[in-house]
């Protein structure tokens, strides 16, 4: 083979997937390579009268653009451009060089010719990065579903097609009967067809026969009258928190106001067995720090059971937030029990993943106190001993103190409501670099114990200040950009060169954290008040912030670089280490490592369109 084919043909081999062509294969590939220079600003490809062809990156750079003039890809040295290929005839994409680029090209039609003894390249060519990515999530997805647990269990596969009620007019004694006939424990209370309350079999012995009522009497006037309740497409973790936090055991579901069934603890117990049941009921029982800090010992064998049966990386966060959440709420009642009720209203926030429902096992700490503007100065203390107490117990409890002071035990994050609104107000007025650090921590914010009111009104007032507000936007685009995917030339990825960690990728900081910044700036343009990344991409979705298709690419990266962390620190759980967010793609298979690349370049795109938008490269 001539020397300048070698050269392309060595090339050629360490692209995927031309990395997966056999000898003959690739040879043939190489004798049928066109070569060509375009120069920056200009189309591809530049004769549009020549059969479609793919095109492979050699230097340069390649931008695609949707029919509205967004951007969709950008493609450097080493990647493919398969649009052309990709939906023949169809293609609405717009291919333009960004740079002086020199390009390979092959007509698709021979390029099928060559590889069609190779049905995983066929496969990979004929779908772009994002339909790659998104047919790894949903095939991620599909494996989890098969493994249901209350993490991913909607309440309606619990429920008997039966739905057993009476009217709210009928008598106690009819009521006693037909959960006699029926065998049940509990009976919906309906009027005209409309839940109106529940009775149990604890609420005939207590308020019927222990208070020597008639059992001719109404069963109303037993009832528990508009009880919390569930739609039946909530996830059945979901409602288990509920009733482990109110401590009831029969909880109705509702579609629409119409009764759909009845789910009890002990429904939920048979289709979970153990683990969270048992650590949210042991958090409640426990009557010191030391007890909840053995409690929370159980967090990563939690994260391993969950993975380990299917469950995704959401399903991770709810659930170690669930029970980080609990500890934090049971911490607030034993320092009450110990320094008395609280002298006025408050609200006890977290911030952070914790807010986000986005915690691993043992993250560290954000928290606050918003306290009601009634506060008196001598109230102060009583304050202060609650969050010296509650962050303490947290950080006993392995969620261990915040490196950069974010805590209700710092005075500055111990204040009123009137003090925190003019936080906010400053941070976005006027924002400066220690502003957009904080405005990262404090605008996912949530409240876990006491009064939401004094949180809902702050986030009222800052969703209007920060809606198309291009100057702060901007700003924290720029801040947000410091995070940037491990991705260099030649679709190589860029790993930690020293230290501890050396050789591996920071799934975090490189991967989940870049996407977090992105929701949090796309729910701030639109002036949403979601708080989870989830909600935040889904809710921007289709708005002037964020396409469709863009929110779907940034949900099926998301979901598949924290399927990947959740997997890694299972395996160290396993192994009795320490989990973190570092892993070397040597653990990865080949496929693995192309569909983490389709991912990174996601996130890159997204980026790269948003600071494109806030002209975030003229700004300092």
């Amino acid at each position: 083979m001539e020397i300048e084919l070698q050269e392309i043909r060595d090339f050629l081999a360490e692209v995927p997937p031309f990395d997966l062509l056999s000898e003959e294969a690739l040879n043939s590939l190489v004798r049928k390579i066109g070569i060509r220079y375009i120069r920056r600003g200009n189309a591809l490809p530049v004769d549009t009268e020549s059969p479609s062809s793919l095109f492979v990156i050699r230097q340069g750079s390649v931008s695609l653009y949707t029919a509205g003039n967004e951007l969709y890809g950008m493609l450097t040295e080493g990647e493919l451009c398969t649009t052309f290929c990709v939906d023949e005839g169809r293609n609405t994409f717009e291919a333009r060089t960004t740079e002086d680029t020199l390009v390979y090209s092959v007509p698709c039609s021979v390029l099928f010719d060559i590889v069609a003894k190779h049905p995983e390249v066929v496969a990979f060519l004929k779908d772009t990065p994002h339909r790659r990515l998104n047919d790894a999530v949903r095939s991620s997805q599909q494996k989890a579903s098969q493994t249901a647990t209350l993490m991913n269990t909607p309440l309606s596969q619990l429920l008997s097609e039966d739905i057993i009620d009476i009217e709210h007019d009928s008598s106690i004694y009819e009521a006693a009967v037909k959960m006699t006939e029926e065998g049940v424990s509990s009976l919906l209370i309906t009027d005209a067809g409309k839940l109106a309350g529940i009775i149990t079999d604890r609420d005939i012995r207590s308020r019927c026969l222990a208070k020597g009522l008639s059992p001719d009497s109404l069963v109303s006037a037993i009832m528990t009258a508009d009880p919390i309740h569930m739609s039946s497409n909530s996830l059945a973790f979901d409602a288990l928190m509920v009733m482990t936090r109110k401590n009831f055991h029969h909880l109705p579901v509702i579609d629409d106001g119409k009764p759909m069934g009845i789910v009890t603890a002990t429904d939920l117990i048979r289709q979970e067995g153990k683990n969270a049941v048992h650590i949210t009921r042991s958090i409640s029982r426990a009557e010191t720090v030391e007890a909840l800090a053995e409690v929370s010992k159980m967090i990563p064998d939690l994260q391993l059971q969950i993975v380990s049966t299917g469950g995704s990386a959401e399903h991770v966060g709810r659930a170690v937030t669930a029970v980080s959440s609990a500890i934090t709420r049971r911490l607030i009642e034993l320092a009450e029990m110990k320094f008395g009720p609280a002298p006025v209203p408050f609200a006890w926030v977290a911030a952070g993943s914790q807010a986000r429902r986005e915690q691993s096992s043992h993250s560290d700490q954000d928290n606050g106190l918003i306290i009601s503007n009634e506060m008196k100065p001598e109230d102060a203390g009583w304050f202060s001993q609650l969050a010296e107490y509650v962050c303490g117990g947290l950080d006993a409890c392995g969620f261990i103190y915040c490196p950069g002071n974010a805590m209700a035990m710092n005075p500055e994050w111990c204040q009123t409501q009137e003090v925190w609104t003019g936080y906010f107000t400053k941070w976005i007025n006027t924002p400066k670099p220690k502003s957009l650090m904080l405005s990262s921590i404090f605008f996912d914010i949530r409240v876990i114990y006491g009064e939401k009111k004094l949180l809902t009104k702050i986030q009222k007032k800052i969703s209007k200040l920060t809606k198309n507000n291009q100057l702060f936007l901007a700003l924290m685009t720029v801040n947000a950009l410091h995070h940037r995917t491990p991705l260099g030339f030649f679709r190589d990825f860029v790993l930690i060169d020293d230290g501890e960690h050396k050789h591996t990728l920071d799934l975090k900081h490189n991967g989940i954290v870049p996407i977090i910044d992105l929701a949090r700036i796309y729910a701030l343009a639109e002036g949403l008040t979601a708080v989870s990344t989830i909600d935040r991409l889904k809710q921007a979705a289709g708005t002037p912030s964020l396409s469709k298709d863009g929110a779907a690419n940034l949900l099926d990266a998301y979901e598949f670089i924290g399927e990947l962390r959740i997997e890694h620190q299972a395996a160290q759980i396993k192994k009795g280490e320490k989990a973190d967010n570092f892993l070397s793609p040597k653990q990865l298979s080949r496929l693995e490592r192309a569909h983490l690349r389709d991912a990174f370049k996601v996130i890159q795109t997204m980026q790269e369109s948003l600071s494109q938008r806030y002209h975030a490269d003229r700004i300092g």
